[in-house]
């Protein structure tokens, strides 16, 4: 009896268990997400033809102004060493002193024979004039005048090649004092006082550099200037002739440097070994930032795309077979996927030369669930953004709240222990 009791208590029970069980699958559920059926949601950006200034990032180095070796023009010991190293020197300062008493000797050698030429330059004129005067009264023999007019004559000769020795030897005198052939920035000294140099030596005494301003030279590729002359050529990107192209340059460290440089000077050949040509520039250098040597990139502005096509970067990606893609939004709503050519990019967007044009719709973001064919709802890019910085903030605060709430227990049962 008790056994059939039991038996009937469980069957109770259970179907108990089944009614609650048909009624809560009856129920719907609260907080469902969209239906299924709802066209996924994209990030796009409006394409609009803009003005760009286009320009080319390269890289290259400093080099100096103007550049001279110093270096001795006639040979002897070193007296003096009359500079700094690294000071700035002028043009036509004294910067090495060799000993000039072999060639103060020479010059006053060189100056007295001058003296003995010019001394038997009287007679022999003055016998050249009577002898002229005898042999038109047939007094002498005409043999006899045309050698006195002959030794006059080698007088006045003797005169002129005394006063080129005089000068050779005081010019001899005056390299004994080496000058600095330009202003400018003064290096190392390669010898001391008490050296022996000689005249036209191999190894220069020192090296000047003006650097109030400097070259930049740069390397472009020959396919790049191509392609600049038939953008030119096409309209694409035109020139303004009557400036020179501005340049702006990044340094080692990543600044900027604050002056800009012109464009100076492009070569009329190209490198074989590397394929590229060499474009030099000038900049001002008024507190000698920018040193012979140093590396710099440099942002060469080629001209002025009057309608270029802009993406985001993250808007553009690339197939299989390595081109640059884009889905795009069609007038239906619908995506398809566009084959682009890029130019070059500028800041953190590209410049579309084929494939865009303006008024198109370009999905940057939710590229994951767009695919070709597909029907999708749109929204503004900035818009996108700022819904997700928005459900990070909330989150972030249900979280907190969520933490908060857990704790409460805690206490609850800290105090009921107690």
């Amino acid at each position: 009896m008790q056994k059939n009791e039991r038996i009937s208590l469980i069957a109770a029970v259970l179907l108990t268990v089944a009614a609650f069980s048909v009624t809560g699958c009856g129920k719907p559920k609260d907080g469902g997400g969209p239906p299924q059926g709802s066209p996924p949601e994209v990030s796009i950006v409006e394409i609009i033809s803009e003005k760009v200034a286009v320009s080319t990032e390269l890289s290259g180095r400093v080099s100096a102004f103007l550049i001279a070796e110093v270096r001795p023009q006639v040979g002897g010991i070193i007296q003096k060493r009359l500079f700094t190293e690294g000071a700035e020197v002028k043009e036509g300062d004294v910067l090495y002193q060799i000993d000039p008493a072999l060639f103060k000797a020479a010059y006053e050698s060189a100056k007295a024979s001058l003296a003995k030429a010019e001394a038997n330059v009287p007679p022999a004129r003055y016998k050249a004039e009577r002898y002229k005067e005898l042999v038109a009264a047939r007094a002498i023999s005409k043999q006899e005048f045309e050698e006195a007019d002959a030794a006059f004559k080698k007088a006045e000769a003797d005169v002129e090649a005394s006063r080129a020795e005089m000068e050779k030897a005081r010019i001899n005198l005056e390299y004994s004092s080496i000058k600095a052939p330009i202003s400018g920035r003064i290096g190392r000294s390669s010898v001391t006082t008490g050296a022996l140099v000689t005249a036209n030596q191999a190894t220069a005494l020192a090296t000047i550099q003006k650097l109030d301003q400097v070259y930049v030279d740069v390397t472009q590729s020959s396919a790049s200037l191509l392609r600049l002359k038939r953008n030119m050529e096409s309209g694409l990107i035109k020139k303004d002739s009557a400036n020179q192209a501005k340049v702006k340059l990044s340094l080692e460290d990543g600044t900027i440097y604050p002056q800009e440089g012109l464009l100076k000077f492009s070569d009329v050949s190209v490198d074989t070994g590397t394929g590229s040509i060499i474009l030099r520039s000038v900049f001002p250098n008024p507190k000698m930032i920018l040193l012979p040597g140093m590396y710099v990139r440099a942002m060469v502005e080629e001209g002025v795309n009057e309608n270029a096509i802009l993406v985001p970067q993250q808007g553009v990606t690339r197939n299989s077979k390595g081109e640059a893609t884009s889905m795009v939004v069609n007038s239906e709503g619908k995506v398809e996927v566009r084959a682009l050519k890029i130019d070059r990019a500028v800041g953190s967007r590209w410049i579309v030369s084929d494939g865009l044009k303006a008024g198109e719709k370009v999905i940057v973001e939710g590229l994951q669930k767009a695919h070709p064919g597909d029907l999708v709802k749109t929204i503004p890019f900035d818009a996108r953004s700022e819904a997700q910085n928005n459900q990070s903030g909330q989150a972030g605060q249900a979280g907190a709240q969520a933490q908060q709430a857990s704790k409460k227990p805690e206490k609850a049962a800290t105090g009921a222990g107690k």
